[in-house]
């Protein structure tokens, strides 16, 4: 039987104490795709009872391990990291994946990324993910590419989504554990594409979206119409990004993708209480926020 994707899992384990010195944390210089695929590497070490001391035999030297967990020096070749995959029982393709374009946004070069990678790796006969990854997969990848739609364009929505699933694959046993499986993995979502989006005063910038909102689209044919359409849309756009986080995806769902309650209630993992509830303020805000536009067209007095 399959098992349902929003009940709740086991509880986690908790990390089996070490001797030495405890792992410090992530740099803070790290970038978002460094830490995509850094994150969930640290769990699994920090789950595995193993220590730098024990896994120094067979991946990299103690302190040159302990830098690579905590993102300091050089990025690490793929062979190194390779090594701690197979130590760590980490799954590699998703690994690989996400190794790879953090290699990119670090400014390597596709020859350094292929000669680190070597022949350590045919990812092709990696086993596939969870049943119940691809499960999820199938049922909320068309919401997930429609939301990051609106913050990415085409090439770096296709990355984003991708990199979703694959830090979901690396981090599935804490998804499953985790009150709802479809909240954790929209998190990771809403997270990645907020990671690769264009952003004004430190919030995600919506403006692209205009173009293919509902509303654009039976705009009435009159230029001033357009214009005026446009401008209130941009507006709202505006006004939305500056939603606390829960209001915002609730909003471009709703606006902007055309999803029902009850589908964003899937989408995101919540009630459907909290989506109405959140609609509503959202509501208020906008309301209070963006001003009706001026009339176009006619007499004036």
């Amino acid at each position: 039987m399959t098992p349902s994707l929003n009940a709740s899992g086991p509880a986690s384990e908790p990390a089996p104490l070490r001797p030495g010195r405890k792992l410090g944390p992530i740099a803070s210089t790290v970038g978002s795709s460094h830490r995509a695929w850094l994150g969930p590497t640290r769990e699994h070490y920090l789950l595995s009872g193993r220590t730098l001391a024990d896994l120094s035999a067979s991946v990299l030297a103690k302190s040159k391990l302990s830098e690579l967990l905590r993102g300091v020096g050089h990025y690490p070749r793929w062979e190194v990291i390779h090594r701690l995959a197979e130590e760590l029982n980490i799954p590699t393709w998703p690994l690989h994946r996400l190794w790879k374009q953090a290699a990119m946004d670090a400014g390597k070069s596709r020859d350094w990324v292929d000669r680190s990678t070597g022949g350590t790796l045919a990812l092709t006969t990696q086993a596939g993910p969870p049943l119940e990854h691809g499960a999820l997969r199938s049922i909320v990848e068309d919401g997930y590419r429609r939301y990051a739609g609106v913050f990415l364009t085409d090439d770096v929505l296709d990355a984003a989504v991708e990199e979703s699933f694959a830090i979901l694959w690396l981090s599935f046993d804490d998804a499953l554990a985790s009150p709802d499986i479809r909240r954790y993995a929209w998190n990771i979502l809403s997270a990645t594409v907020r990671a690769k989006a264009d952003h004004r005063d430190q919030r995600p910038v919506l403006g692209s979206a205009a173009f293919d909102t509902v509303a654009l689209l039976h705009a009435q044919t009159s230029l001033d119409d357009q214009v005026v359409q446009l401008a209130e849309s941009l507006e709202t756009f505006t006004a939305i990004s500056k939603l606390p986080l829960t209001q915002l995806d609730v909003m471009v769902l709703r606006r902007l993708c055309g999803y029902t309650t009850e589908k964003v209630s899937d989408l995101l993992g919540i009630p459907l209480a909290l989506v109405r509830s959140s609609q509503r303020h959202a509501d208020r805000f906008l309301a209070d926020t963006v001003e009706p536009p001026a009339p176009t067209g006619g007499t004036t007095s």
